[in-house]
């Protein structure tokens, strides 16, 4: 068994809606960022990654490389997936968190997670999803941005 975590920000821009776990979520704003920005999928491909030590996504994903412009990070997901399988690792359970103060997870808390038990090819109870804010403190509270950290478990072989 292996333990891995990751966390991913990006700050809020122009746009109508924001990717959660790669589902289009309606906002006043949309985020700044090289691929579709997605941050419960990036920080879990962190998790992913780091739990088979296999670095992080920017090492395998790197901004600076424009195949990755404006990619679909569900992409990302599967790529990772690959690898891990690869090596014999197999998802055990995975534990989002979203840190934002809007928009709101819950009326898609059940839809985010299907989609992404969907992904790692999971039982929708292997995939828990939370929020929180940080209590209108620091940039998250100002409403300039959001963050989400993930927490995985694989199993080997």
């Amino acid at each position: 068994m292996r333990i891995g975590s990751g966390f991913d920000v990006h700050a809020f821009g122009p746009g109508e809606f924001v990717m959660l776990g790669g589902v289009r979520v309606a906002h006043s704003r949309g985020v700044v960022a090289h691929s579709d920005g997605d941050v419960l999928l990036h920080a879990l491909c962190d998790a992913l990654l780091g739990a088979a030590g296999l670095g992080d996504i920017g090492l395998h994903f790197p901004d600076s490389d424009a195949r990755w412009k404006g990619a679909a990070s569900p992409h990302f997901v599967t790529a990772v997936l690959a690898m891990l399988r690869s090596r014999g690792f197999s998802v055990v359970n995975a534990d989002l968190t979203l840190l934002a103060e809007a928009p709101r997870l819950a009326p898609h808390r059940e839809t985010i997670r299907d989609a992404v038990a969907r992904l790692l090819e999971v039982p929708v109870e292997r995939v828990n999803l939370k929020a929180t804010t940080t209590e209108r403190l620091g940039f998250l509270g100002r409403s300039e941005g959001l963050a989400a950290q993930a927490v995985v478990l694989l199993a080997e072989g």
